[in-house]
């Protein structure tokens, strides 16, 4: 049985008060909870998410992110989704949540938008 992970790996970039990671693997029910304890502990005001590397997302993987997102909105903080794949945005469409999840097509893009 194939062991699925999900890497992240802080960028370099970053300023006084945002941080980005790129994810890459899956974002799957066998993976969400490795995920979610990695990312929850993250200081940073601006948490951006480069998922430009995410080969798969479930609806468990939207829901780690719906969780994270939720998480951090209650602390005062906030995540931006970056550079999602066509089926990974195509999960967020069908599970209606394009509307509370603020996805940027590029760091750069979320990185301005939290200045």
């Amino acid at each position: 049985m194939p062991t699925f992970t999900i890497g992240l790996e802080k960028l370099p970039w970053s300023n006084i008060s945002s941080t980005a990671y790129r994810a890459t693997g899956k974002l799957s029910l066998e993976t969400v909870s490795g995920f979610i304890q990695d990312m929850r502990p993250e200081p940073s005001q601006n948490l951006i998410l480069d998922s430009s590397g995410v080969s798969f997302l479930d609806f468990a993987g939207v829901g780690a992110l719906v969780s994270l997102f939720v998480n951090r909105r209650g602390q005062g903080k906030t995540l931006a989704p970056t550079s999602l794949t066509p089926q990974a945005t195509a999960v967020v469409i069908v599970a209606g949540l394009q509307k509370l999840l603020p996805i940027y097509k590029t760091v750069e893009e979320a990185a301005a938008n939290r200045s």
